[in-house]
């Protein structure tokens, strides 16, 4: 079973960055495609941003798109999230997944989360 771990969460100011790591434990992270996804307090969780198993392509929704840079290690099976322009309204859970393509009603292992809060 493939185990996740996210971190480098934290609190910053609106305008502020941080660097989300994430920890894929798995013979075979490279050849999953990898996402991240997000849930702010009494919002559905959302798909922020995904990159194939190279690395070669990615996709952004559009609310970061320009702000936000996916990127991953397959030597190290590691995931990151790259935040700048930080909002307050990025404040959210945010979570690392395998096979970021599937619906997210599907997925029914994730893992802990790693909180990042934005002060205006």
């Amino acid at each position: 079973q493939v185990q996740l771990a996210e971190s480098g969460g934290g609190l910053v100011q609106a305008g502020g960055s941080l660097r989300l790591a994430c920890a894929v434990s798995t013979r075979t992270f490279s050849s999953y495609d990898m996402g991240w996804f997000r849930q702010a307090p009494g919002k559905e969780r959302e798909l922020l941003a995904t990159i194939n198993w190279s690395g070669g392509s990615t996709y952004y929704a559009e609310s970061v798109k320009g702000r936000f840079t996916i990127s991953r290690d397959n030597a190290k099976n590691m995931v990151y999230l790259q935040m700048n322009s930080l909002k307050a309204d990025d404040t959210a859970v945010y979570y690392c997944q395998r096979d970021p393509s599937r619906p997210i009603t599907s997925i029914r292992r994730w893992g802990q989360g790693t909180q990042v809060t934005v002060s205006s």
